[in-house]
């Protein structure tokens, strides 16, 4: 004899299977509210960087392509935010001259920076010996013979 499938039995299994995907989606539904909700209370923004000043106390082009360096520069960053805090794990600055990086990064400290806060930071950031392109050199030898950029010695 043949047994006959009187189809009652695989629905069980189907029922089950639509309730997990439906409790996943719910799931899913309820994290992406919560996001938004998060989103929409707290308006996150990311935080303002200004060079303030800058100062030269050096910047010599040598033969055969290399640049020394010397600058102080003040920067600031303002956090816009009215109930979030900003942690500055790394900062990273260097002195860039016509798209050429003229300097080695220089990290600042970590740091926490406050809602509505401005922190200040004046490093040196010194380049010693920092081979440049020779078209570079050239472009930046004639910027100082015609007085475009100062030569400190």
């Amino acid at each position: 004899m043949s047994a006959k499938e009187c189809g009652h039995h695989g629905k069980g299994r189907n029922k089950f299977r639509r309730r997990l995907l439906y409790g996943i989606l719910f799931f899913i539904l309820i994290v992406l509210i919560t996001i938004l909700l998060i989103w929409a209370i707290l308006r996150p923004s990311k935080p303002r960087f200004i060079l303030q000043d800058t100062t030269v106390y050096g910047f010599n082009a040598s033969v055969p392509n290399f640049l020394t360096s010397s600058f102080q520069v003040t920067v600031s960053s303002r956090n816009p935010n009215d109930r979030i805090g900003i942690y500055y794990d790394r900062l990273d600055l260097y002195a860039t001259y016509r798209n050429q990086q003229i300097t080695p990064r220089t990290s600042l400290p970590p740091t926490y920076q406050g809602h509505k806060d401005v922190n200040v930071w004046s490093p040196f950031i010194n380049g010693n010996m920092i081979p440049i392109s020779p078209d570079f050199s050239t472009s930046l030898s004639s910027e100082q013979a015609s007085g475009s950029v100062f030569s400190y010695h």
